[in-house]
């Protein structure tokens, strides 16, 4: 059996009561037991990460003659972690989403890159450029490769070296 806990609005939560190997998760209604703050940190504290997800751009990519001689679609999804707190409304504090995108497009109209993981290794160092960023896990996927699949790459995730 295994205990059982319910956040409320008011930020508290209620932990107690047992359920067996197939109950339902969620009952309606306060959970008997104890009940105990919430543990959020102040958003002062807050880490944020920015995103990019599925950018659909041409790219010269691939090993095989065909992909070295027609540009093929690549979808690419970027998460950046800030290295500071959430800065609020602070614009010049913010990990900045259009300058990322507009160096993803860059390196896909830079030349032929054999592979998805040199493609996500250059985005990556364009990420780092920016000092603001701490780490970054980069999706890298060539949609045109398998009828049968949505798409074929490499995720690419590195950390700022102290």
């Amino acid at each position: 059996m295994r205990e059982t806990s319910r956040a409320y609005a008011d930020g508290r939560i209620a932990v107690g009561g047992a359920l067996r190997h197939g109950e339902a998760m969620i009952k309606s209604g306060p959970t008997p037991g104890a009940v105990a703050p919430a543990l959020a940190a102040p958003v002062s504290q807050a880490r944020y990460t920015v995103t990019i997800r599925g950018l659909v751009l041409l790219a010269s990519i691939g090993i095989r003659r065909r992909e070295r001689e027609e540009k093929q679609r690549v979808r690419i999804s970027v998460d950046l972690v800030a290295a500071a707190a959430f800065p609020g409304e602070e614009r010049r504090r913010i990990v900045n989403y259009e300058k990322i995108v507009a160096a993803i497009r860059e390196i896909a109209r830079s030349g032929h890159i054999d592979l998805c993981e040199g493609f996500a290794e250059r985005i990556c160092t364009a990420c780092f450029a920016d000092p603001k960023v701490e780490r970054v896990r980069v999706w890298v996927e060539k949609l045109d490769v398998f009828p049968d699949a949505e798409g074929v790459g490499a995720v690419l995730e590195r950390a700022r070296q102290p």
